[in-house]
């Protein structure tokens, strides 16, 4: 059975950010992973990792003003200098915290850019990206979202993400697949991860629709996690769902496959 992460984003958020990990290991999580960790020292997250015995398992470069409705700068051609410097403060996190992957939100496609001007700008940032966390020893990740929770996000789909990654040219780039923004793209889930699997590095999961916990929509989480575990996946699933009632409550589909 795989790996289960604890998105600290939207799990446990009954509690203060710093008093989830306790929370997650608590409920028999191993891992944990969140939005962002730049908000805190580095060195109290550390901390609350090994008090908690946890592997922080991802979080993801600074995606720009995150409460002013950005979701990630990566295909800005305007921002690549404060992109770059994301990169720097990200490899400093992820080192203190002993974090081996990074994802990059490839952010919402400026009005008035062109998509040429757009995804050029994304295979550089993401070029410049995985060449110094390759040499931090720090794995690259981006994901495809769906554009319904955020229109207009340049990244949506798995072969569009995966050509550009073909464009970028770096074996430190790998896909993270989000099950629940794929359902909603292009469905077909299995096939396609089965297809994909070599370039897949990281897996999160939600149901559809809700985005609630596994169970509660209309995706087969047991035939999938056993579809994983036949391809002889070895990462992390992390659980960025919205939990529909309290986050303990909707943790039952997880004692059922553990």
């Amino acid at each position: 059975m795989p790996k289960f992460a604890a998105n600290l984003s939207m799990l446990f958020t009954e509690v203060d950010f710093l008093d989830r990990f306790k929370a997650a290991a608590d409920a028999g999580f191993k891992g944990v992973e969140y939005l962002f960790p730049y908000d805190y020292p580095a060195s109290d997250i550390k901390a609350r990792l090994d008090e908690h015995g946890l592997t922080q398992v991802l979080h993801n470069l600074p995606a720009g003003d995150w409460g002013a409705g950005e979701r990630g700068i990566a295909c800005h051609p305007d921002r690549v200098e404060e992109f770059r410097a994301g990169v720097e403060q990200a490899i400093d996190y992820a080192t203190t915290l002993g974090c081996r992957q990074v994802n990059c939100l490839a952010g919402i496609q400026p009005e008035g850019v062109s998509d040429d001007e757009a995804r050029k700008t994304l295979v550089d940032n993401l070029r410049f990206a995985a060449e110094k966390l390759e040499a931090a020893g720090i794995l690259l990740i981006a994901e495809p979202i769906n554009t319904r929770d955020i229109p207009g996000f340049f990244l949506n789909r798995t072969e569009q993400a995966l050509a550009l990654f073909d464009e970028v040219g770096s074996n430190n780039l790998k896909l993270q697949y989000d099950i629940y923004h794929m359902q909603i793209m292009e469905g077909d889930l299995a096939p396609t991860i089965e297809k994909h699997f070599d370039r897949i590095a990281h897996v999160q999961l939600a149901d559809n629709p809700g985005r609630h916990e596994p169970g509660t929509g209309e995706i087969n989480y047991p035939f999938l996690f056993g579809h994983l575990d036949r391809l002889g996946y070895q990462g992390w699933i992390g659980c960025e769902y919205k939990p529909a009632g309290s986050t303990q409550e909707g943790l039952g589909w997880l004692d059922s496959v553990r």
